[in-house]
């Protein structure tokens, strides 16, 4: 998978971080700016920078998708502006954000103009012919960044939705953040192609699957350096499907909500796989606390009707948080690695680069592991703007905080509640197993093939309407000859030119895209069989 590389990171030059007092959502935009500008002057003076000997035993992590549309999303840019100033206030303070459908790049500037104090490192990643929509900022320096498109990406004969044409795919970012060795963060933001359709005819659900399979595959990848590894945003699946198994099953990657959150929703309420647990309809609030729906819920006034959003011009319009909300789902994550290492390894290689011997983290205890576990998750940025009385996007913000562990080499040690339930979390890379069963494997192949055979008629008939095009182009060229009136000369020759430039279309779609992605399937399908038959190896059932 080719991947553009960008060193720069378009990363200002400070290194100081001011970490912004908490305040509340709902303020104005000019008591947004003075909290953040008193917090940074606060911080400045007190010295707290980000130096070679910092330790950081917390990360918290916040993923949105900011619905920046140019000339579609209505409201662009004073919502844009907004959700800035609301990330700078957040509490307690992000120190990544992945943002997706920030398309415009003077958006990206309103908000890293915004979160500056704070987030004082950003990249925004260009990619396809229109820009992926993607964004990083970062409260560390970004050491490193890549572009990776998807293999499979829509087709651009659908170019009325735009997948194909925005080259959506994975952001990637080395953040370090402390002096160490392991002390960096690969931080991975994705926005996976939409759902555009439902059931078995879905003609993007072999897409969708290959995307989960290509970002499964860079996550592994990554966690094998021995790293942190974090992968937010836009995922466009629900929790418990075949995507969504693919991600957890070829890596040792948690999704943070569902380590809290276990018994959360599977879907909307109104999806196969919820009704079959048979719980009610959840409430508004219920939804945002426990099943973290970020996406339709009724607290969104962009999922209202157009009469009830025309009201919010004069009146807020609360919702009951006991209200229904059947079409609640949660489509943004955040998945996070334990980034666990062993405590005596990590002792030595402390000390071998740090400059002072005074660092903390040489208190380990000797033969345990230390890594990361999820201290806390919640969905975010739920407020409205504090003018317009429309909420942010389309899609509320998600958050986690991954905290620093160490898990004692006995078991002797007595250990409270909340220590145990730490010491089980970073236990995950120990049990983490693929869970992916030969059906899965199978219903993947007969998906592919499936799909396989379509484009191949696909291409096959575009190729056709080529020739016959250039046929009727010919036939209408020799017909002007014996043409016996100017008008019937002009009607043929504009039948000859539209009927060409449209076969000339199609039969380039049929020699370039159409070919170049079945041969993108015959890969996927590759390595689905590979991956079965190291399963059957194992004696997976």
């Amino acid at each position: 998978m080719a991947a553009q590389h960008s060193n720069e990171g378009e990363q200002d030059e400070e290194d100081e971080i001011a970490a912004a007092a908490p305040a509340k959502q709902h303020e104005q935009p000019d008591h947004h700016a003075a909290a953040a500008a008193a917090a940074a002057a606060a911080q400045a003076s007190a010295g707290q920078q980000l130096t070679r000997t910092t330790t950081t035993t917390e990360i918290t992590l916040l993923s949105l998708n900011c619905w920046g549309l140019l000339h579609i999303s209505a409201l662009r840019a004073p919502r844009l502006a907004e959700i800035g100033r609301q990330i700078a206030i957040l509490a307690p303070v992000p120190d990544i954000v992945c943002l997706q459908e920030c398309w415009v790049h003077d958006d990206y500037l309103a908000v890293r103009d915004a979160t500056r104090a704070v987030l004082p490192h950003g990249k925004f990643y260009h990619s396809g012919s229109f820009g992926g929509g993607l964004a990083i900022l970062s409260r560390w320096p970004i050491e490193e960044s890549s572009m990776f498109p998807y293999s499979l990406n829509g087709r651009p004969t659908a170019f009325w939705r735009g997948d194909w044409y925005v080259g959506k795919g994975v952001a990637a970012a080395t953040v370090r953040f402390g002096p160490a060795e392991q002390h960096v963060i690969e931080v991975l933001n994705t926005h996976t192609h939409a759902p555009y359709e439902s059931g078995p005819d879905d003609s993007y659900l072999c897409h969708r699957t290959a995307q989960a399979w290509d970002i499964a595959k860079l996550i592994r990848g990554a966690i094998q350096k021995g790293r942190l590894v974090v992968a937010l945003g836009d995922f466009n699946m629900t929790p418990l499907s075949l995507p969504h198994r693919i991600i957890t099953s070829l890596s040792p990657i948690r999704d943070t909500w569902r380590v809290l959150h276990p018994d959360s929703s599977v879907g909307s309420s109104d999806q196969a796989p919820e009704k079959a647990r048979g719980r009610p309809v959840p409430t508004a609030e219920y939804n945002l606390v426990v099943n973290g729906a970020a996406s339709d819920t009724v607290y969104n006034t962009w999922r209202w009707t157009k009469d009830q959003q025309k009201k919010l011009k004069t009146d807020p319009c609360p919702v009951d948080p006991d209200t229904h909300d059947p079409r609640g789902k949660r489509i943004d994550y955040v998945f996070a690695s334990t980034g666990a290492v062993s405590t005596s390894s990590a002792t030595t290689t402390i000390a071998s680069s740090a400059s002072s011997s005074s660092s903390s983290s040489g208190s380990s205890v000797s033969g345990g592991r230390r890594g990361w576990v999820v201290k806390s998750t919640a969905v975010e940025l739920t407020g409205r703007h504090p003018t317009l009385n429309c909420s942010l996007s389309d899609h509320f913000a998600v958050r986690a905080t991954l905290q620093q562990h160490t898990l004692p080499s006995d078991n002797t040690t007595a250990r409270s509640e909340l220590d145990a339930q730490y010491d089980e979390q970073l236990r995950y890379d120990e049990r983490h197993a693929n869970a992916l069963t030969l059906s899965d494997y199978d219903e993947m192949l007969a998906m592919t093939q499936k799909y396989t055979a379509r484009e191949r008629r696909q291409r096959f008939w575009r190729g056709v309407h080529f020739h016959a095009a250039l046929v009727v182009w010919l036939a209408c060229l020799v017909a002007v000859w014996f043409s016996p009136r100017s008008f019937v000369t002009f009607l043929l020759m504009l039948l000859a030119s539209l009927g060409l430039t449209a076969g000339v279309i199609d039969g380039l779609l049929a020699l370039l895209f159409f070919s170049r992605e079945i041969r993108g399937l015959k890969e996927f399908e590759w390595e689905i069989q590979n991956a079965r038959a190291a399963a059957v190896s194992k004696g997976v059932s």
